[in-house]
């Protein structure tokens, strides 16, 4: 009978005492990997706080570019260059070539690193654009290429038009993945400058190719 017994209850598909604190040993395991790996994560993912580079940077329109096609505004601690630009009032800074089918229109945030190998570049006056000393790249006030070697425009940053609310009334699109120009609305306080959302400048021709002028 107790043989009977014993039979029934090794056969009745329950676990033993010792497969169960197994169980409850292997599960604690995961439970820690799982959140040794979630901790991982966290500390390796960038954080950036407002006003630091790596995250948005508020500019008041006091800080804009007085007029359209003036030089260009500093911002040194979040690596950007403010412009604005508008190629219907056409100056020695800013101007529509012969391949822009459209007027250029808008403040745009230029990231201050050139594009050929990661030099500083910095505004001429003398000549009205940017140049890099380290090997010779120019660029007009919109960041296109007026002289090699770089091989593609000045990159730039997402643009927010913020309300006085903080609420976003426009922002920066997207044209072949460049951001443009953002034409400011009725109604924007402030700006904001993503220096975490930055898209390369493209490959358009040399503008000093239009001229004959290229070294």
């Amino acid at each position: 009978m107790a043989n009977a017994a014993a039979s029934v209850s090794a056969g009745s598909g329950g676990i033993t005492r010792r497969e169960f604190l197994y169980y409850i040993w292997g599960a604690s395991i995961a439970l820690v990997a799982a959140q040794s790996a979630g901790l991982l994560v966290w500390f390796l993912i960038p954080k950036f706080r407002e006003g630091e580079f790596g995250g948005k940077f508020p500019v008041s329109l006091d800080s804009l570019p007085p007029d359209p096609n003036s030089e260009p505004v500093n911002f040194a601690d979040g690596r950007f260059w403010l412009v604005n630009l508008d190629t219907t009032q056409s100056n020695a800074l800013m101007y529509q070539a012969e391949d822009e089918s459209q007027p250029i229109k808008g403040v745009a945030a230029i990231y201050k690193v050139c594009t050929h190998l990661g030099c500083i570049y910095s505004w001429t006056p003398a000549n009205d654009r940017f140049e890099c000393p380290c090997h010779g790249s120019k660029y007009r006030l919109d960041g296109r290429r007026i002289e090699s070697p770089a091989p593609r425009s000045l990159d730039r940053f997402k643009l927010e038009a913020l309300a006085e609310d903080g609420t976003v009334l426009a922002e920066s699109s997207l044209v072949n993945d460049v951001y443009q120009p953002l034409e400011l609305p009725d109604g924007t306080f402030s700006l904001s400058v993503d220096t975490g959302d930055r898209k390369k400048g493209n490959s358009l021709p040399l503008l000093c190719s239009f001229t004959g002028s290229c070294p």
